[in-house]
């Protein structure tokens, strides 16, 4: 009797965890969020060599939780730059993560201590996943499971790969610079069914490749952020 119990239990976790990896948008938060994950080992790794402690490593990962900003202030440190100039790299970087808020915060409608947890998992990633649903409820559960899907896997993975430290050696030889690029291709991928939404993406592409050796670290994805805003404006103007 116990053991039929036993077995029904466990075949009742397993329904449950069959039914989560194959619901289409907890599918794609999943992979989003493991391979997110994954580059936090190189964040973790590259933290460590940069000069800061295996603590301030997973400080970082924990409150400030915006790759791009973290990688620019390690980025400053490790090449003997100042704390303030480390700062406002990040700062920078972190600029585009206020412009998703503001599209998140009618989309999510949060209130209370829900604002603040919003805020913190408003990033590119959780961004993406829910601005790639169509539905309303659908969106909403992009944005979380997404948010702390990567928020968990980042932070584990950046403990992982900050207590590796040297022993891990150059994290870009073993692929894990390109997880995070990878998701996102997967992303964009589906959303290229247009003449226009490809072409749109391929001008984003050459002008980032065109600005990035003439400007500052973090602006030429602002650059490039502003140039896909006025073209969704021209075209929205054009079709009145």
């Amino acid at each position: 009797m116990n053991t039929n119990k036993h077995r029904a239990g466990w075949s009742g976790r397993l329904s449950k965890v069959v039914s989560f990896l194959t619901h289409p948008v907890k599918k794609i938060a999943a992979s989003v969020s493991l391979a997110t994950g994954l580059y936090g080992i190189s964040f973790g790794a590259l933290s460590v060599a940069s000069g800061l402690s295996v603590l301030q490593t997973v400080a970082l990962s924990l409150l400030m939780f915006t790759g791009g900003s973290q990688f620019a202030f390690i980025g400053v440190i490790g090449t003997g730059g100042a704390g303030s100039t480390a700062v406002g790299a990040s700062t920078l970087l972190g600029v585009r993560n206020a412009v998703y808020g503001m599209q998140n915060n009618v989309m999510l409608n949060p209130f209370g201590s829900q604002r603040f947890l919003a805020a913190h998992l408003t990033i590119d990633e959780s961004t993406a996943v829910s601005a790639s649903q169509v539905d309303p409820e659908a969106k909403q559960m992009g944005f979380w499971y997404t948010g702390w899907g990567v928020f968990i896997c980042w932070n584990l993975f950046t403990l992982l790969g900050a207590v590796l430290g040297e022993r891990l050696g150059d994290p870009q030889t073993l692929g894990l610079d390109g997880a995070a690029v990878a998701a996102f291709l997967g992303l964009l991928w589906s959303r290229l069914r247009s003449a226009e939404s490809v072409a749109l993406a391929v001008a984003c592409g050459l002008l980032t490749a065109t600005v990035i050796p003439v400007l500052p670290p973090g602006t030429p994805i602002l650059v490039t952020a502003a140039f896909a805003a006025l073209w969704g404006i021209l075209r929205k103007r054009a079709k009145f």
